[in-house]
């Protein structure tokens, strides 16, 4: 079979003998009403599909696509102008290349004040993987080896390598491979749903700082390493932190002794209106976990960065760096990225959002009149519609979880030309995260077909 002919089998069978796609029961695929959906081509924030349809990309990919699909011809001179002086070399045994080295020194300009050093990788879950290594390796080199347990959100998703899977709280994904690899005590998220009755930010910090405090001292703060919390959780729908959040992570970082990650593969390079989304917040972590947009989705690329504290212990002379990945820092991919960074910079992308957000979360906050809907929330281009059911407490029983959160919700999103996140597990959601050139006359047109399709199955669910 030749290239040209693969690329024209769009069918099912496709899939079912030769490739497996990540995350999907792949066995149904082809079973009726699952067909593969195949996309085929992109532009400025739209794709489209096999068959000539048309869709907003409402999840910018899979939160990669910052910047849409209409730079083609940028990226591909960037690919061009690297790949004509050098396709390959590794950041390896006092090795390396300028490219690596220019993007190093950008991100650093970038970063939070006193993140200053990069180490790169192929994607969000080495990222994630490599921090926590470097958290190992820093306490064991200040005589602490016994650092070994880290402290993660409940909810929380950080990736699928065994580390990472780790800090990972989903059993459906991580129970078929046996004990996690790192002993991990799973803290509140900062989902305010979850609360018998509203309390204010000053006193919804004060309880997740101590929930926090309380899991570090059972578990004994000498033993952990590292906690790490995105800082606005994806999983669970967009959950942002109450003021204060973070700056208490900081001083628990600080009084105990451990490394504060954050996890910033979906929040960084604007998708909150900031080059890093903790910085919002008043993050100040000491190690921070990059991908996805830090190339726009044009090259696989992760990257973590490390506070000058952090480097100091691990650049000490003699020292070595036991760990890495062949492709990381690539020279195509950081090509790729540096150019992503400029043109976030020179089209004012960043101010954009800023523009953009107050009146995406406007209009996302009328949806709240439908008695489908339980919670909005999110910041920046980062929004879920958590949704409400007919069991107790909203809580969807599952004749009414298989008829709209699996079948006419992902259905009729689609067909009206929407591509959002539709969430089956845990709480029941739609998430967005559109392509950061979106205007508002397109965040319109998103949040009238999310409103259209949910004041449809709302007319679903039973009356008292």
């Amino acid at each position: 079979m030749t290239s040209t002919e693969a690329l024209t089998l769009t069918g099912p069978a496709t899939v079912e003998r030769r490739l497996l796609l990540n995350m999907t029961a792949n066995g149904s695929i082809g079973a009726p009403g699952r067909d593969l959906f195949v996309v085929t081509r992109g532009e400025g924030p739209y794709v489209h599909d096999a068959d000539g349809r048309r869709y907003i990309d409402g999840l910018s990919g899979l939160y990669c696509a910052q910047l849409g699909y209409g730079y083609a011809d940028e990226f591909a001179e960037a690919a061009r102008d690297q790949l004509g002086e050098l396709c390959y070399s590794p950041l390896w045994s006092s090795s390396a290349h300028p490219t690596a080295l220019a993007l190093a020194d950008r991100l650093a300009e970038l970063a939070p004040d006193g993140i200053t050093h990069t180490f790169f990788s192929g994607g969000g879950a080495e990222a994630v993987e490599t921090a926590w290594k470097i958290a190992r390796k820093y306490h064991a080199l200040r005589g602490e080896p016994g650092r070994t347990k880290a402290i993660a959100r409940r909810g929380a998703y950080h990736g699928l390598t065994l580390g990472a899977l780790s800090f990972t709280d989903d059993p459906g994904l991580t129970q078929p491979y046996g004990p996690p690899a790192v002993t991990t005590r799973f803290i509140a998220d900062t989902n305010r749903g979850r609360l018998p009755e509203p309390l204010d930010d000053a006193a919804f910090t004060e309880l997740l700082l101590a929930d926090a405090e309380a899991a570090i001292l059972d578990e004994g703060p000498e033993t952990v390493a590292m906690l790490i919390a995105e800082p606005v959780q994806n999983r669970g729908g967009c959950i942002p932190p109450p003021a204060g959040y973070w700056q208490g992570l900081r001083r628990l970082a600080d009084r105990y002794g451990f490394l504060l990650a954050a996890d910033e593969v979906i929040t960084a390079f604007g998708r909150l209106g900031e080059w890093f989304g903790g910085e919002r917040y008043g993050a100040r972590p000491d190690l921070i976990t990059l991908a996805k947009g830090l190339t726009a989705g044009y090259a696989p690329m992760g990257a973590t960065m490390i506070s000058t504290q952090v480097a100091d212990v691990l650049n000490r002379p003699g020292e070595v760096l036991n760990h890495g990945y062949t492709f990381g820092g690539h020279p195509l991919c950081a090509a790729i990225a540096l150019r992503s960074i400029d043109i976030i910079e020179r089209d004012g992308i960043l101010a954009g959002v800023r523009d953009g957000q107050d009146h995406l979360a406007k209009r996302l906050a009328e949806l709240s009149a439908l008695p489908i809907v339980a919670d909005v929330r999110g910041e920046g281009y980062f929004y879920a519609v958590e949704l409400a059911g007919d069991g107790e407490g909203g809580a969807f029983g599952e004749p009414l979880r298989a008829a709209l959160v699996r079948d006419l919700i992902p259905r009729r999103l689609r067909e009206a030309g929407l591509l959002a996140r539709v969430y089956d597990r845990a709480a029941p959601l739609v998430q967005i995260a559109p392509p950061l050139i979106s205007d508002r006359a397109l965040l319109d047109r998103i949040v009238d077909i999310i409103g259209a399709t949910l004041d449809e199955a709302a007319t679903r669910l039973p009356t008292a």
